[in-house]
C-alpha cells in the first residue's frame, strides 16, 4: 500500500522543469579529455605503428662452408696418426695410416680444412666407413667466421633478409663485453634433420641436441666486422673481448623478425 501511494503521489506532482541542469565538473572534463586523447593516439598507432619481436635459438660460430666427417675407406688397425687437432691441411693430405689385409692404406682429407677432432688412435681397430676425424672447411687463417642459428621451422617465414641479429657467445661474458652483432645472410627454407646438422657441423651430438624439439631451419648470419676490436667483429660494447673468437663456439642468437602491424591483432 505504501508503494502504491508513493507512485500516485509521483504521478500527481508536476515535472521538475524549473530545476537547473547540472553540468560536469572541471575534473570530469579533464578525465574525459585525457581518455579521448589516449583513444585517438591508440587508434592512430594501431593503423600506422608496428610491433617488433624476436626469436631466440641456439647457434654455432663456424666458417661459412661448415665441416665434414672424414671416414676410413678401409678396415684395419691404425698404425700412425699423421695430423693434429687444430692443424690446417690442404685437400688430399694424409691423416691416418691403416694396416689392412692387403697392405697399408692412408686416410686423406677430402677438402682443405682444419682438423677439429680426431676419433682414432694408434693401435685402434676400425671398420670401413668408421668416423675418424672432423674437418672444418677453411682454406686460410683469415677466412671470416659466420654464425649458424637453428630456429624453429615455424619462425622461418618471418625472418626478413638482412635482419639484425644479436649473439650471446658462450665463451664471452656478456655482462662485461656485450653481445656480438650480425645480420642474416640467408635462410634455408627446408627443415634440417639431425643427420644434416651433424654432417654440416661435423658433430653428431650437436645434430641430436638441435633437433630435440623438432627439425629446425638453419639461418646463416654474417658477423659485422670491426677494425677497432681485438676479435675483428662488432660488439654491443665499445671494444668487445680482448681475444679472438674460435670456430665451433656455441652461442645463442636473437633474430629480429619482420615488424607486424598491431591492427592485424585487433581485427577478427
Amino acid at each position: 500500500m505504501q508503494f502504491r501511494q508513493q507512485a500516485l503521489a509521483k504521478l500527481q506532482s508536476p515535472e521538475e522543469l524549473d530545476l537547473p541542469v547540472r553540468f560536469a565538473r572541471p575534473q570530469g572534463w579533464l578525465v574525459l579529455s585525457v581518455t579521448v586523447a589516449v583513444m585517438a593516439a591508440g587508434s592512430v598507432w594501431a593503423v600506422t605503428g608496428s610491433v617488433t619481436s624476436t626469436v631466440s635459438a641456439p647457434a654455432v660460430l663456424t666458417h661459412g662452408e661448415g665441416s665434414y666427417i672424414l671416414q676410413s675407406p678401409a678396415a684395419g688397425q691404425v698404425t700412425a696418426v699423421l695430423a693434429k687437432e687444430g692443424e690446417r691441411l690442404p685437400a688430399n693430405s694424409p691423416v691416418l695410416k691403416v694396416r689392412t689385409a692387403e697392405g697399408d692404406a692412408v686416410v686423406r682429407t677430402v677438402a682443405a680444412g682444419r682438423i677439429t677432432a680426431l676419433a682414432a688412435t694408434i693401435g685402434q681397430i676400425i671398420s670401413t666407413g668408421a668416423n675418424v676425424a672432423a674437418v672444418e672447411k677453411v682454406a686460410g687463417a683469415d677466412d671470416p667466421l659466420y654464425a649458424t642459428v637453428y630456429v624453429p621451422a615455424e619462425n622461418a617465414a618471418s625472418i626478413p633478409a638482412d635482419a639484425a641479429v644479436d649473439l650471446t657467445v658462450q665463451t664471452v661474458p656478456s655482462q662485461e663485453y656485450g653481445v656480438l652483432r650480425g645480420h642474416v645472410k640467408s635462410v634455408d627454407r627446408t627443415a634440417q634433420s639431425a643427420q644434416q646438422i651433424s654432417a654440416f657441423l661435423g658433430d653428431s651430438q650437436l645434430g641430436e641436441q638441435f633437433t630435440e624439439d623438432g627439425r629446425p631451419v638453419a639461418v646463416l648470419v654474417r658477423l659485422d666486422r670491426s677494425s677497432a676490436t681485438k676479435s675483428g667483429y662488432e660488439w654491443s660494447s665499445a671494444d668487445g673481448p680482448p681475444y679472438a673468437l674460435a670456430s665451433m663456439t656455441m652461442a645463442t642468437g636473437s633474430i629480429r623478425l619482420a615488424d607486424q602491424r598491431p591492427v592485424d591483432w585487433l581485427l577478427p
